[in-house]
């Protein structure tokens, strides 16, 4: 089947990852080849305004570009939206689960006469997805992301992980470092939502206007660096600042991590520090103690156990015990708590690996506005990323629609960032093998046995925070 065929009819790829035809190419970013000509004349004037905003060579790394996005509830309808009129090569959207009563609400892309109940959920946000941009190449994915080998993300530039739970997220991101993916998550609980960033290590460059000081090469921050700056080629007043982001892994940012140090030596910084962010990171330790289950608001026990995580995360972090209110966490619960619906499959495999998980938001309510907003500053970083002009988010956006504030927090463990985090960690965890002179060790000696990415492999082990192990993404 052609491209022209495969776009027109975009649930033709369902359950298939995208063929090597178009992940080949060796001019490409990712899976999408660059055409030999450019952008065309149509596309510029399609695209005017925004090249205008973020010049030709960002759009064409943006008209290049192959993106997944993995469940397309409201916030997944979102970012794809945004994405696909911002005009990327090719789009695969990934979802086991049908289209319920409750999706209808507020997933705009499932308007349609009859309603598409019992459909699955990402074939049929495709057609109208299709509609908005019909140069864009969308497929559709239908196999749980849980049941994918580390190879499946090889082919995407950016991964995009959408209303997960944190176990979940963790697997997914273990498998984007295995192939040194961008990778963001992100989830949407009513009014309130966040939005996760492990860029592994990034660069791009800005261009700023020349100070009287000359700008430092060497470290901003704890993870940014000034690489190069170089005099901008058409404004003798300008400069070219080459900077990188390092970035901490899911499984050490959203347990095992802390405030940066300005904002823990300062008492007014610590109470300007959203209590969301306190009840976030209570709810992924939850989850991750409840087979991927939220914690219920009819169930006593789950919110005696809420309440000590939430206290136990903000007293961890070094914020006052004043700012976590008896109502933030009310509030909180009301927005996130839910009555989990088990998975659906028409897999045996796949519906004995769902039943003990669901996602973290299987049913809570979702709220248009704020799926809007998350949306659009999650595809907006995105289109930052491609076109490496833009300073991206590092690493946590709280979101808190009642207070209508969105924080941004960098939050990393002790240590190693970017690729050398876990590689560090690994050396560290173990002495290497010893063998005699002369012999060369097995590959049970030395991790070896299947090539990174390949179904099957078998991933070495470290231990991670508390002494729980954790797959060695380097």
């Amino acid at each position: 089947m052609d491209q022209q065929a495969q776009a027109s009819d975009p649930v033709s790829n369902t359950g298939a990852e995208p063929n090597a035809a178009q992940t080949s190419h060796p001019e490409s970013i990712g899976s999408v080849p660059v055409p030999a000509n450019g952008i065309s004349a149509d596309e510029i004037a399609l695209y005017d305004r925004q090249i205008r905003l973020w010049g030709m060579k960002a759009q064409e790394k943006i008209r290049n570009a192959n993106i997944l996005i993995i469940t397309m509830k409201a916030l997944g309808n979102e970012v794809a939206k945004n994405l696909v009129l911002a005009g990327i090569g090719s789009l695969t959207i990934l979802d086991p689960e049908p289209v319920t009563a409750a999706d209808l609400g507020a997933q705009f892309l499932l308007a349609g006469d009859p309603a598409p109940i019992g459909t699955n959920r990402a074939a049929a946000a495709s057609a109208a997805l299709q509609r908005l941009n019909p140069r864009v190449q969308i497929h559709v994915d239908t196999v749980d992301v849980r049941l994918k080998p580390p190879s499946f993300f090889a082919p995407f530039d950016i991964i995009i992980a959408t209303d997960l739970d944190s176990p979940t997220l963790n697997i997914i991101n273990t498998a984007t470092r295995l192939n040194s993916r961008p990778f963001y998550a992100a989830n949407s609980h009513g009014l309130y939502g966040f939005i996760f960033a492990d860029l592994i290590e990034h660069t791009f460059v800005i261009t700023r206007a020349k100070s009287n000081l000359p700008t430092a090469v060497g470290p901003e921050t704890r993870t940014r660096s000034v690489l190069a700056v170089t005099p901008s080629p058409s404004n003798d007043k300008e400069e070219l600042v080459t900077k990188r982001e390092l970035y901490s892994t899911w499984y050490l940012a959203s347990g095992a991590s802390q405030l940066p140090a300005e904002i823990q030596r300062s008492p007014r910084r610590r109470r300007a520090v959203t209590p969301l962010l306190s009840c976030f990171r209570a709810m992924w330790e939850f989850t991750a103690l409840h087979d991927g289950l939220p914690p219920q608001t009819d169930n006593h026990a789950h919110l005696a156990e809420f309440t000590r995580l939430c206290q136990e995360q903000h007293r961890a972090l070094g914020l006052p015990a004043e700012t976590l209110r008896s109502e933030v966490l009310r509030a909180f619960l009301q927005h996130i708590s839910s009555s989990p619906s088990p998975a659906s499959s028409s897999s045996p495999t796949a519906a004995a690996a769902a039943t003990a998980t669901t996602t973290a938001a299987s049913s809570t309510s979702e709220v248009s506005p704020a799926a809007a907003v998350l949306g659009g500053q999650l595809a907006q970083d995105v289109i930052n990323v491609l076109g490496r002009t833009q300073q991206p988010v590092q690493n946590f956006v709280i979101f808190d629609g009642d207070a209508l504030e969105a924080g941004v927090y960098a939050l990393h463990p002790q240590g190693e960032l970017g690729r050398a985090l876990l590689v560090s960690a690994a050396a560290t965890a173990a002495p290497p093998p010893v063998v005699a002179e002369g012999e060369v060790p097995s590959p049970s000696l030395v991790g070896g046995g299947a090539e990174v990415g390949e179904a099957g492999a078998n991933f070495p082990t470290i231990p991670g925070p508390d002494g729980v192990p954790v797959q060695n993404p380097s």
